[in-house]
């Protein structure tokens, strides 16, 4: 089994970064000198550390590609730790929050003051144009220009994201640029017949996530045996969020009822297909599972869906993070695990931002996002999970154990591909903070 010490790691992977820069050092000269001050619509909620993980993704985007420009975070979504974990990695990041009302005055001065200083909004990666209220308010009220990076636009409207409406056609008509992070999505904008502003594909921001370790997890490993690559992570998930049982809905007792059903009618056949590669990993390697939330919901599944069905001598090599976290935290496990199999989709995205292996379970209930797997490059480790078998995704997890360089490598590979994405869009980017700040 190949392994590799966290500092060792930590140096290479550190030195594969910089290779995309390297590589479009053109584009990084062209861009750098742009000055100007960004407003940043991002932080969608905290419960889900996919969410979470959208900000500093952006943010960092913004510090290699265009450090020059002054981004400031617009973000009502900053408890649990949230606005801490931001200052600590952006420790000049100025942060307001609040609302527009209806009638144009704004719920907080901080907010107003932003709207005067910055020359460009930007809607950060998402499920949907979360915020799509905001950036009209900021088109009504300032009439400066704005743009959109990294999100999902759909058709008919599923899980989170929102149906391309008339007025979201009107409000993507007058941005500056709209990036999707699917090609789907992107193929959904030009068949509605949107023309105004430059259209192409960005990944989700999360993908350029770089955050300092969180000692509490290295204390985590420490505590548990874990070894660097000798452990694979595991990440459950019901086909619907139970968002009733988190927050005040509009769904009515119905609705409830129908996803309730349809989770308790897939919750044992899907997780079955993670504990197969549980099960084979422990057997194959002798390494461990840690068993660990992306939202907060899941740290009560995991233990009836994952664990309790395991064979005995698996268990004995199996632990759970019974403790919900944010995204610091589970990128410093996710950096040492050998594998990330999970059916959520931002847990293996925070994995390949660290360059570690990951497996995406993707539940039909998730709407089209799990395309983008195919979109940068990694189809071998994208598993629709109405066509996948146990067997397949045990597999895949013992591939990995059997040739771990080739696995570093397909990841590797993929993130560099992504960075020079990032690198070319963020050229059209930089053209339009150019053109604003004029």
């Amino acid at each position: 089994m190949f392994s590799i010490s966290r500092r060792t790691f930590v140096a290479q992977f550190s030195a594969l970064s910089a290779l995309p820069l390297v590589a479009s050092s053109l584009a990084a000269k062209e861009v750098s000198d742009v000055r100007c001050t960004v407003l940043l619509r991002s932080g969608w909620q905290t419960v889900n550390i996919g969410d979470i993980a959208h900000t500093p993704g952006v943010m960092q985007l913004f510090r290699d590609y265009l450090p020059n420009v002054e981004v400031i975070l617009w973000s009502n979504a900053l408890d649990r730790g949230v606005r801490e974990m931001l200052l600590a990695n952006f420790p000049n990041l100025k942060i307001v929050s609040g609302h527009v009302k209806s009638d144009g005055t704004f719920t907080s001065a901080e907010l107003k003051q932003a709207f005067g200083e910055a020359d460009f909004l930007l809607h950060g990666s998402g499920p949907s144009v979360v915020a799509a209220s905001h950036v009209a308010a900021w088109r009504k009220a300032t009439g400066k220009p704005y743009g959109i990076l990294g999100v999902t636009i759909t058709a008919t409207g599923e899980a989170a994201s929102r149906k391309l409406t008339p007025q979201l056609k009107d409000l993507l008509d007058g941005a500056d640029f709209v990036f999707t992070r699917e090609k789907n999505s992107l193929q959904n904008v030009k068949d509605a017949g949107v023309t105004g502003p430059a259209l192409g594909f960005a990944p989700d921001g999360t993908f350029h996530l770089k955050l300092k370790e969180k000692p509490s997890i290295e204390q985590f490993m420490l505590a548990n045996d874990l070894e660097p690559r000798k452990f694979i992570v595991c990440v459950p998930r019901l086909r619907y969020t139970p968002y009733h049982k988190i927050r005040k809905t509009n769904q009515n007792e119905q609705e409830i009822a129908r996803r309730e059903a349809v989770n308790e009618a897939h919750a044992e056949e899907d997780h079955a297909k993670l504990r197969a590669a549980i099960i084979a990993w422990v057997r194959k390697t002798g390494g461990k599972a840690v068993l660990c939330p992306e939202m907060t919901y899941q740290v009560d599944i995991m233990r009836p869906l994952l664990f309790d069905p395991l064979p005995e001598d698996v268990k004995r090599n199996v632990l759970l993070h019974e403790k919900y976290w944010i995204t610091d935290a589970a990128a410093t496990l996710y950096a040492d695990a050998a594998a990330v199999i999970s059916c959520e989709c931002h847990s293996p995205i925070i994995a390949a931002s660290v360059g570690t292996p990951c497996m995406y379970l993707h539940q039909p209930e998730d709407g089209i996002k799990g395309n983008m797997w195919r979109d940068v490059g990694l189809s071998d480790w994208y598993f629709p999970i109405e066509e996948t078998t146990g067997d397949d995704v045990a597999t895949a997890v013992t591939q990995i154990a059997e040739d771990f360089p080739a696995a570093k490598k397909r990841i590797d590979d993929a993130v560099a591909g992504i960075e020079t994405n990032y690198a070319e869009n963020f050229q059209i980017i930089a053209a339009a903070l150019e053109k604003a700040k004029q």
